[in-house]
Protein backbone atom coordinates (compact mmCIF):
# COMPACT_ATOMS: atom_id res chain seq x y z
CA UNK A 1 0.00 0.00 0.00
CA UNK A 2 1.79 3.29 -1.38
CA UNK A 3 1.31 6.90 0.20
CA UNK A 4 -1.02 7.33 -3.00
CA UNK A 5 -3.67 5.00 -1.89
CA UNK A 6 -4.85 6.98 1.34
CA UNK A 7 -7.67 9.44 -1.16
CA UNK A 8 -8.16 6.08 -2.70
CA UNK A 9 -9.41 4.42 0.12
CA UNK A 10 -10.79 7.85 1.88
CA UNK A 11 -12.87 7.91 -1.28
CA UNK A 12 -14.17 4.62 -0.94
CA UNK A 13 -14.92 5.00 2.50
CA UNK A 14 -16.23 8.45 1.71
CA UNK A 15 -18.68 6.92 -0.50
CA UNK A 16 -20.58 4.55 1.44
CA UNK A 17 -21.07 7.15 4.19
CA UNK A 18 -22.51 9.08 1.64
CA UNK A 19 -24.63 6.79 -0.27
CA UNK A 20 -25.91 5.61 3.73
CA UNK A 21 -27.33 9.02 3.94
CA UNK A 22 -29.35 9.70 0.59
CA UNK A 23 -32.55 8.46 0.39
CA UNK A 24 -33.38 5.23 -2.22
CA UNK A 25 -33.94 7.36 -5.01
CA UNK A 26 -31.21 9.73 -5.02
CA UNK A 27 -29.23 9.84 -7.50
CA UNK A 28 -25.92 8.05 -7.44
CA UNK A 29 -23.33 9.23 -5.74
CA UNK A 30 -20.36 10.74 -7.68
CA UNK A 31 -17.63 8.56 -8.64
CA UNK A 32 -14.93 8.84 -5.40
CA UNK A 33 -11.73 9.03 -6.94
CA UNK A 34 -11.74 12.23 -7.54
CA UNK A 35 -12.95 13.75 -3.98
CA UNK A 36 -10.64 14.61 -1.48
CA UNK A 37 -9.45 12.21 1.73
CA UNK A 38 -11.72 12.87 4.41
CA UNK A 39 -12.10 10.90 7.47
CA UNK A 40 -15.30 8.56 7.81
CA UNK A 41 -18.03 8.89 10.40
CA UNK A 42 -16.54 5.44 11.58
CA UNK A 43 -14.43 6.40 14.88
CA UNK A 44 -12.06 3.80 16.78
CA UNK A 45 -12.90 0.60 19.07
CA UNK A 46 -15.21 2.63 21.85
CA UNK A 47 -12.47 0.32 24.34
CA UNK A 48 -9.39 1.96 22.90
CA UNK A 49 -10.16 5.82 22.42
CA UNK A 50 -6.38 5.98 22.12
CA UNK A 51 -5.49 3.92 19.09
CA UNK A 52 -2.06 2.56 19.47
CA UNK A 53 0.78 2.70 16.66
CA UNK A 54 1.57 -1.41 16.23
CA UNK A 55 5.75 -1.21 16.81
CA UNK A 56 7.20 -3.10 13.74
CA UNK A 57 9.94 -4.94 15.22
CA UNK A 58 13.41 -3.95 14.30
CA UNK A 59 14.91 -6.92 13.97
CA UNK A 60 13.72 -10.60 13.41
CA UNK A 61 14.01 -11.33 17.45
CA UNK A 62 10.77 -10.63 17.93
CA UNK A 63 8.66 -13.93 19.30
CA UNK A 64 8.43 -16.59 16.87
CA UNK A 65 5.04 -17.08 15.78
CA UNK A 66 4.29 -20.68 15.23
CA UNK A 67 3.79 -21.76 10.95
CA UNK A 68 0.56 -24.14 10.40
CA UNK A 69 0.78 -26.73 7.76
CA UNK A 70 0.00 -25.33 4.38
CA UNK A 71 -3.70 -25.23 3.89
CA UNK A 72 -4.26 -25.60 7.15
CA UNK A 73 -5.92 -21.94 7.40
CA UNK A 74 -9.34 -21.51 5.57
CA UNK A 75 -10.51 -18.43 4.51
CA UNK A 76 -14.29 -16.72 5.47
CA UNK A 77 -15.31 -18.41 2.32
CA UNK A 78 -13.98 -21.44 1.04
CA UNK A 79 -14.81 -20.80 -2.47
CA UNK A 80 -11.89 -19.13 -4.60
CA UNK A 81 -13.06 -16.16 -6.01
CA UNK A 82 -12.51 -15.19 -10.06
CA UNK A 83 -9.70 -13.16 -10.40
CA UNK A 84 -11.57 -11.32 -13.12
CA UNK A 85 -14.60 -10.65 -11.20
CA UNK A 86 -16.81 -10.19 -8.60
CA UNK A 87 -18.88 -11.98 -7.27
CA UNK A 88 -21.23 -11.91 -3.94
CA UNK A 89 -20.82 -14.18 -1.13
CA UNK A 90 -21.99 -14.44 2.58
CA UNK A 91 -19.36 -13.95 5.25
CA UNK A 92 -19.92 -16.29 8.51
CA UNK A 93 -19.40 -14.58 11.59
CA UNK A 94 -16.60 -15.95 13.52
CA UNK A 95 -14.79 -15.87 17.10
CA UNK A 96 -11.50 -14.04 16.37
CA UNK A 97 -9.09 -12.37 18.25
CA UNK A 98 -8.60 -8.61 17.12
CA UNK A 99 -6.11 -5.86 17.87
CA UNK A 100 -6.88 -2.09 17.04
CA UNK A 101 -4.00 -0.33 15.05
CA UNK A 102 -2.81 2.97 12.99
CA UNK A 103 -0.37 2.88 10.83
CA UNK A 104 1.25 5.60 8.09
CA UNK A 105 0.49 4.99 4.59
CA UNK A 106 4.32 4.10 3.90
CA UNK A 107 4.92 1.70 7.11
CA UNK A 108 1.11 -0.24 6.28
CA UNK A 109 2.77 -3.55 5.30
CA UNK A 110 5.24 -3.53 8.04
CA UNK A 111 2.23 -2.48 10.46
CA UNK A 112 0.04 -5.05 9.40
CA UNK A 113 2.41 -7.79 9.76
CA UNK A 114 3.31 -6.95 13.34
CA UNK A 115 -0.19 -6.67 14.22
CA UNK A 116 -0.71 -10.73 13.12
CA UNK A 117 2.46 -11.78 14.83
CA UNK A 118 1.73 -10.20 18.16
CA UNK A 119 -2.38 -11.86 17.45
CA UNK A 120 -0.50 -14.92 17.07
CA UNK A 121 1.97 -14.92 19.96
CA UNK A 122 -0.51 -14.17 21.86
CA UNK A 123 -2.66 -16.59 21.20
CA UNK A 124 0.01 -19.32 21.60
CA UNK A 125 0.79 -18.27 24.89
CA UNK A 126 -2.84 -18.56 25.77
CA UNK A 127 -3.50 -21.87 24.07
CA UNK A 128 -5.85 -20.46 21.80
CA UNK A 129 -5.94 -21.94 18.33
CA UNK A 130 -5.74 -19.86 15.21
CA UNK A 131 -7.73 -21.40 12.42
CA UNK A 132 -8.27 -18.80 9.64
CA UNK A 133 -6.55 -16.31 7.66
CA UNK A 134 -6.16 -12.91 8.97
CA UNK A 135 -7.55 -9.77 8.13
CA UNK A 136 -7.51 -6.32 8.47
CA UNK A 137 -11.12 -4.03 8.53
CA UNK A 138 -9.85 -0.64 7.74
CA UNK A 139 -12.14 1.87 9.85
CA UNK A 140 -11.02 5.55 9.20
CA UNK A 141 -8.46 7.10 6.78
CA UNK A 142 -7.06 10.53 6.33
CA UNK A 143 -3.92 11.82 4.24
CA UNK A 144 -1.63 10.46 6.81
CA UNK A 145 -2.64 7.05 7.30
CA UNK A 146 -5.37 4.84 8.01
CA UNK A 147 -7.16 3.09 11.56
CA UNK A 148 -7.98 -0.72 11.32
CA UNK A 149 -8.77 -3.99 13.51
CA UNK A 150 -6.12 -6.63 12.69
CA UNK A 151 -7.92 -10.12 13.30
CA UNK A 152 -7.56 -13.69 13.30
CA UNK A 153 -10.60 -15.97 13.48
CA UNK A 154 -10.08 -18.65 16.03
CA UNK A 155 -11.25 -22.24 16.91
CA UNK A 156 -14.07 -21.07 19.34
CA UNK A 157 -14.56 -17.96 21.67
CA UNK A 158 -12.40 -18.42 24.91
CA UNK A 159 -14.73 -18.74 27.99
CA UNK A 160 -14.28 -16.85 30.50
CA UNK A 161 -12.44 -14.67 28.31
CA UNK A 162 -8.87 -13.55 28.84
CA UNK A 163 -8.84 -10.31 30.08
CA UNK A 164 -7.66 -7.52 27.36
CA UNK A 165 -4.25 -7.22 26.98
CA UNK A 166 -2.85 -4.13 25.92
CA UNK A 167 -5.48 -3.47 23.28
CA UNK A 168 -5.62 -7.52 22.53
CA UNK A 169 -9.34 -8.48 22.35
CA UNK A 170 -11.73 -10.92 21.35
CA UNK A 171 -14.60 -10.57 19.20
CA UNK A 172 -16.49 -11.84 16.24
CA UNK A 173 -15.36 -11.30 12.23
CA UNK A 174 -17.54 -9.68 9.98
CA UNK A 175 -20.73 -10.89 8.29
CA UNK A 176 -23.70 -11.05 5.88
CA UNK A 177 -23.69 -10.16 2.11
CA UNK A 178 -20.50 -9.00 1.11
CA UNK A 179 -19.44 -8.39 -3.06
CA UNK A 180 -16.05 -9.54 -2.87
CA UNK A 181 -12.76 -8.52 -5.45
CA UNK A 182 -9.98 -10.68 -5.52
CA UNK A 183 -6.77 -9.14 -6.14
CA UNK A 184 -3.87 -10.93 -7.09
CA UNK A 185 -0.17 -9.16 -7.76
CA UNK A 186 2.10 -7.29 -5.40
CA UNK A 187 0.32 -4.99 -2.24
CA UNK A 188 2.08 -1.63 -4.50
CA UNK A 189 -0.31 -2.76 -7.01
CA UNK A 190 -3.59 -2.92 -5.04
CA UNK A 191 -4.70 0.58 -5.78
CA UNK A 192 -5.99 -1.17 -9.26
CA UNK A 193 -8.12 -3.11 -7.45
CA UNK A 194 -9.72 -0.64 -5.13
CA UNK A 195 -10.49 1.66 -8.40
CA UNK A 196 -12.38 -1.51 -10.25
CA UNK A 197 -14.64 -1.56 -6.63
CA UNK A 198 -15.09 1.67 -6.42
CA UNK A 199 -15.82 2.20 -10.31
CA UNK A 200 -18.00 -1.43 -9.73
CA UNK A 201 -20.20 0.44 -7.01
CA UNK A 202 -20.87 3.71 -9.13
CA UNK A 203 -22.00 1.92 -11.78
CA UNK A 204 -24.75 -0.55 -10.13
CA UNK A 205 -25.70 2.12 -7.49
CA UNK A 206 -24.62 0.26 -4.27
CA UNK A 207 -24.97 1.47 -1.20
CA UNK A 208 -22.36 -0.19 0.87
CA UNK A 209 -21.12 0.45 4.82
CA UNK A 210 -18.13 2.31 5.07
CA UNK A 211 -15.63 0.15 5.97
CA UNK A 212 -13.54 -2.63 3.86
CA UNK A 213 -12.15 -5.39 4.70
CA UNK A 214 -8.77 -7.41 2.92
CA UNK A 215 -7.89 -11.00 3.73
CA UNK A 216 -4.89 -12.07 3.37
CA UNK A 217 -5.23 -15.54 1.18
CA UNK A 218 -1.22 -15.56 1.46
CA UNK A 219 0.62 -14.35 4.06
CA UNK A 220 1.51 -10.85 3.68
CA UNK A 221 5.23 -10.51 3.64
CA UNK A 222 6.10 -8.02 1.49
CA UNK A 223 4.89 -5.10 -0.35
CA UNK A 224 6.66 -6.05 -3.60
CA UNK A 225 5.55 -9.82 -3.45
CA UNK A 226 3.56 -10.87 -6.96
CA UNK A 227 2.45 -13.88 -5.56
CA UNK A 228 0.33 -12.28 -2.73
CA UNK A 229 -3.70 -12.79 -2.74
CA UNK A 230 -5.90 -11.38 -0.75
CA UNK A 231 -9.56 -11.03 -1.42
CA UNK A 232 -11.35 -7.45 -0.45
CA UNK A 233 -15.13 -7.53 1.00
CA UNK A 234 -17.51 -4.60 0.45
CA UNK A 235 -20.33 -5.23 2.71
CA UNK A 236 -23.61 -3.85 0.83
CA UNK A 237 -26.44 -2.23 3.46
Amino acid sequence: MTRSRSPLLAGCLALAGICAALPVLAQPAAPPAATSPLPTTTNPDPKNPAVPDIPVPAQAGAAPVATPPAGSRQTLVATPGDANDVDEVSLPAKPAAILAGRAKWEEAVPSLKAAFQRIEADLAKAGIQAVGRPLAVFAKTDDDGFQYDAMIPIAAMPDPKPADSEGLRFGTTPSGRALRFPHKGSYDEIDGTYETLTAYLDAKDVVVQDRFIEEYVTDLTDKADEKLDVNIYALPK
